[in-house]
């Protein structure tokens, strides 16, 4: 089976009955892992998780169908996630459909890989198997979401909430729930008791602005003020903001500027190009200046070994979460010092 990111939502529950592994792929890593979770919602016994990730398999590639086959410690359901990038778990998802037992469910959240990626030719035709691909969304897009967030937790929001929302969590749909969560919590809201929001709670749950969020530090960074980079890193762990969920803003904006950086062309005009983003409403005014001078630093092999180095990055704070703070800085002031080379 295949889906598209419009067709995705009619799809799940057929999916999730039918089909046993699902890859989710394309730029929009977000919307990919968002994809996964509703699968996982809809399972009819879930059970235990089971978290792999894609260095892991490509160093092991059985594991996925040992796993997968195995049952949980406690004799009950069970099910894989798996993050990956790119087609690094080709090998083991094609060991684990050569095996003869029926797997559990096992959810692949590849970055970096799209439909024509040799592991989702290798599923798209198999009646077991759900391939979807995910493009990222624009602030429209994710200001709908954020008040379909709203309403299914009895929040009452206006457009100017739901995108102040969306632009504060960098158009990360995973970061905006969280948001929408806390105010509702905040606010004692629930579907039998719905509450309005207002700026004022928003701004007493600490929701992070444009002024006092992740944007300042990211603009910093890819822009190559290396200057401002110590003074930004300091006022984050000042405001105590999570690592992941930062270094997840520069994985936004780097998959933005991919983006762009497709519809520009090797000579295309980056100031015309983000003025017609701009009228059409697919970047915030507030960002054009940024966007410019980060399109002009970050192009071709830059951009790619950019997000190479960010997606490294994710897994390594993963895997090391107690110096999560220290390797991220490290990490972001290498791309500082390449991006005031590269202006």
């Amino acid at each position: 089976m295949k889906a598209t990111q419009r067709d995705f939502a009619g799809l799940a529950p057929r999916a999730a009955a039918e089909a046993r592994i699902f890859f989710f792929c394309g730029p929009d890593e977000a919307g990919a892992f968002d994809a996964a979770m509703r699968i996982v919602s809809l399972l009819a016994d879930p059970g235990e998780r089971i978290e792999l990730s894609g260095v892991e398999l490509r160093k092991d590639p059985v594991l996925l169908g040992d796993e997968a086959r195995s049952t949980s410690l406690f004799g009950g359901a069970r099910h894989i996630l798996v993050r990956a990038q790119g087609d690094e778990v080709h090998d083991a998802v094609a060991n684990m459909l050569d095996g003869d037992a029926e797997p559990c469910p096992v959810l692949i959240v590849a970055t970096g890989a799209t439909d024509k990626s040799r592991t989702a030719k290798l599923l798209a035709s198999r009646p077991d198997a759900l391939v979807a691909m995910f493009y990222p969304p624009d602030l429209r897009s994710v200001t709908t979401a954020v008040r379909g967030m709203a309403d299914a937790a009895g929040l009452r929001v206006g457009t100017d909430i739901a995108e102040r929302i969306a632009r504060a969590s960098g158009l990360d749909t995973r970061l905006a729930q969280s948001e929408v969560t806390k105010l509702a919590l905040y606010l004692d809201a629930g579907p039998e008791s719905p509450r309005t929001a207002s700026a004022e709670a928003l701004d007493a749950i600490g929701a992070q602005t444009e002024e006092e969020g992740f944007s300042p530090l990211v603009n910093a960074v890819l822009g190559g003020e290396t200057g401002r980079v110590a003074g930004e890193l300091r006022r984050m762990r000042e405001l105590g903001l999570n690592a992941v969920g930062l270094l997840l803003a520069f994985e936004r904006r780097a998959t933005q500027l991919a983006a762009l950086s497709a519809k520009l062309g090797p000579r295309g005009d980056v100031q015309a190009l983000l003025e017609a983003e701009k009228a059409a409403r697919r970047i915030f005014w507030k960002d054009q200046r940024d966007l410019d001078r980060q399109l002009r630093r970050w192009r071709g092999r830059q951009l790619e070994r950019l997000v190479d180095r960010l997606v490294g990055l994710h897994q390594s704070l993963l895997s090391h979460s107690q110096d999560a703070e220290l390797l991220l800085a490290q990490g972001l002031g290498e791309i500082a010092r390449a991006a005031s080379r590269a202006a």
